[in-house]
């Protein structure tokens, strides 16, 4: 059991590094990239230079690696807990999944109405409203959940973070921005998800 909590501890966190070093490498790459003006699906769009790198390496690479986070930490719900965690965490891994699908289904950079630009914004949809309810559902029971607190808020703080950064803050700041803010309240749980979990389990024993 000792590799399985080594790679608990560290498959979020690279699954996060990896994101966020396609982001920044591929993007300082690119001439005439702006975070603030351009989305990051532009890094990955066909026609845009050493796209599919990126895909792979941006969107779906950490998205498998995010599928693998929630299935360890559907492992770790408990029978007795109530049963929003054990769905929310199922959202969870749906979201994972569709992260993975932004990187297959690129964006088309000369036609943002193409077909293949709208399968691109609906698998970002899918990703923000599968994770959105997921976190807030499975933070939600843990509140209800002895010893496990810790796993609550880091949940809900996400959750609700995210619902704001993809819904809200578009209002008063550049969308390209408050895209990258959903990004970082993703990349956060990700990284802290399975290390919380596991530091709870042992505060419960």
């Amino acid at each position: 059991m000792y590799p399985l909590h080594r790679f608990d501890r560290v498959v979020g966190a690279i699954a996060a590094g990896l994101f966020v070093a396609a982001v920044v490498g591929f993007g300082l790459a690119l001439p005439g990239y702006h975070a603030l003006r351009h989305p990051v699906a532009l890094l990955g769009a066909i026609g845009v230079p050493h796209a599919q790198a990126f895909s792979v390496l941006g969107f779906v690479l950490p998205g498998l690696l995010a599928v693998a986070v929630g299935m360890r930490l559907l492992l770790r719900v408990p029978r007795t807990v109530p049963w929003s965690m054990r769905v929310g965490v199922q959202l969870l891994v749906l979201a994972g999944l569709a992260f993975a699908a932004m990187g297959v289904l690129p964006l088309d950079a000369s036609d943002i109405e193409s077909p293949a630009s709208q399968y691109h914004a609906s698998a970002w949809m899918v990703w923000v409203l599968a994770f959105v309810p997921g976190a807030v559902m499975y933070g939600w029971g843990a509140l209800r959940a002895p010893g496990i607190r810790a796993q609550a808020l880091l949940h809900l703080g996400c959750g609700l973070a995210m619902l704001l950064a993809a819904f809200v803050l578009q209002l008063w700041m550049p969308a390209p921005l408050a895209q990258r803010l959903a990004f970082a309240c993703w990349a956060v749980w990700l990284v802290a998800a399975l290390p919380v979990a596991a530091w709870a389990k042992r505060g419960a024993v």
